[in-house]
């Protein structure tokens, strides 16, 4: 699931103005995106029940607000930006998705309570100090976008080994949210 435009613009202006942060790779604009399941490598033969489970989880959900909001981190390692507005919605939605992923078969990780984000920067050890990007992150309020739609999006992750490079992701299928 992806910002809006004006939501990628005004984090690109925050995160410009938050501290370097020392000992952080930040991530490129074009993978800023919430991740509601993670499945992980998908068979191929697995894929059309997942594209049909899919398709009725965004069926059954309705569009919904949601916005850029507050910071947090996992650990030492992942600094990221959170959301606000409907959440609700958005739980249930990659609660759907992490089903639909389970009845098509796909092996998928222990479920634990989905913490909305998107990944800003990532530490390349635990000595990085978080502190200066959190605070000055902490108060970060975007705009308002409608979510309206459920894709499938495949991450190709660097294999060459060039320092820097970033994973890319390719959007596979994507279903508009058409519930009540």
């Amino acid at each position: 699931m992806l910002p809006s435009t004006d939501a990628i613009a005004q984090l690109r202006d925050a995160v410009a103005a938050a501290p370097p942060g020392h000992g952080l790779r930040w991530t490129g604009e074009a993978s800023w995106h919430f991740t509601l399941a993670f499945m992980g490598e998908v068979q191929d033969d697995h894929l059309p029940e997942l594209h049909a489970r899919l398709a009725r989880a965004a069926a059954h959900t309705a569009p919904f607000p949601l916005r850029l909001h507050g910071s947090g981190h996992f650990g030492r390692r992942a600094l990221w930006i959170g959301a606000a507005g409907g959440l609700d919605a958005l739980r249930m939605l990659a609660e759907r998705a992490d089903a639909a992923a389970r009845r098509a078969g796909i092996p998928m990780e222990q479920h634990r309570r989905y913490t909305p984000h998107l990944t800003l920067a990532r530490a390349r050890d635990d000595a990085a100090d978080l502190r200066p990007c959190l605070d000055a992150l902490s108060g970060f309020e975007g705009t308002p976008w409608q979510v309206d739609t459920l894709s499938l999006v495949r991450s190709h992750l660097p294999v060459s080994g060039v320092a820097g490079e970033q994973p890319r992701y390719e959007v596979v299928d994507a279903w508009p949210l058409t519930g009540h």
